[in-house]
């Protein structure tokens, strides 16, 4: 069953609106009677359509419920720049592994160092994938991406988590050792091609976030965040 984003929705009066409305009545072909579900604030809505128009599609909503595929807890995945196009894979696969949102970070040892006006410009294209990776695979939810910054702000910003993980390549404790299940909301920092700079892991550290390593067989930076949300889904109970 076709899936639509609200950001918030009037349940007296339920309507989509712009190009989701042009989508439903023109690319999907839909007509009054036939079904679709309205995702918002994490609660799905199974609706009737009652009217098409051109620019608006009108509903009635028959049922609502939490959305099954949202996680208990909240992850935030603190992302360092990737080369090319990594980042579109890590947003894509991170969302359908149940990530809230990912932050770009810039890092000392990034390759890739866009400023925020260049990002900007890249920014609409990430969403849109974002977007995309929410609707396949059942979220209710569309998570956010950030705007790019800098490594101090995700420490500062990490601080402010229940839990707060680094994963580092030089060693730290194993998931299996980290108490998990009662937090509601992680951050997780990913490193870029080149790893943590050890100044940057000290600087972590200080702030209390905990260093996690993944053992002796060393991911690429696009496959180290994957394993980690994964691992950190499967610890809260929502795998």
């Amino acid at each position: 069953m076709p899936r639509f984003f609200l950001e918030n929705i009037n349940t007296d009066k339920p309507e989509i609106t712009g190009e989701d409305a042009k989508h439903i009545g023109k690319s999907l072909r839909m007509r009054p009677g036939e079904n679709i579900t309205v995702c918002s604030c994490g609660r799905d809505y199974l609706c009737e359509i009652k009217n098409i128009t051109p620019d608006k599609v009108e509903l009635s909503i028959l049922s609502e419920k939490l959305c099954s595929a949202e996680p208990s807890v909240k992850i935030t995945l603190f992302q360092a720049v990737p080369k090319q196009d990594k980042l579109e894979h890590i947003i894509q696969k991170s969302i359908e592994l149940g990530v809230t949102e990912i932050v770009p970070v810039i890092t000392m040892r990034c390759v890739s160092r866009p400023d925020k006006k260049d990002f900007s410009k890249k920014h609409e294209r990430l969403s849109k994938i974002a977007a995309a990776a929410a609707k396949q695979s059942g979220r209710g939810i569309i998570p956010q991406v950030g705007d790019i910054i800098n490594f101090k702000q995700a420490v500062e910003r990490m601080k402010e988590y229940d839990l707060s993980l680094m994963l580092y390549e030089e060693g730290g404790k194993r998931f299996s050792e980290i108490s998990a299940e009662d937090c509601g909301n992680i951050a997780l920092f990913v490193g870029s091609e080149g790893g943590i700079d050890e100044s940057e892991a000290e600087l972590a550290k200080q702030a209390g976030i905990i260093p996690i390593w993944l053992g002796e067989r060393i991911l690429r930076c696009e496959t180290a965040p994957l394993t980690a949300l994964s691992i950190l889904m499967y610890i809260t109970k929502n795998i």
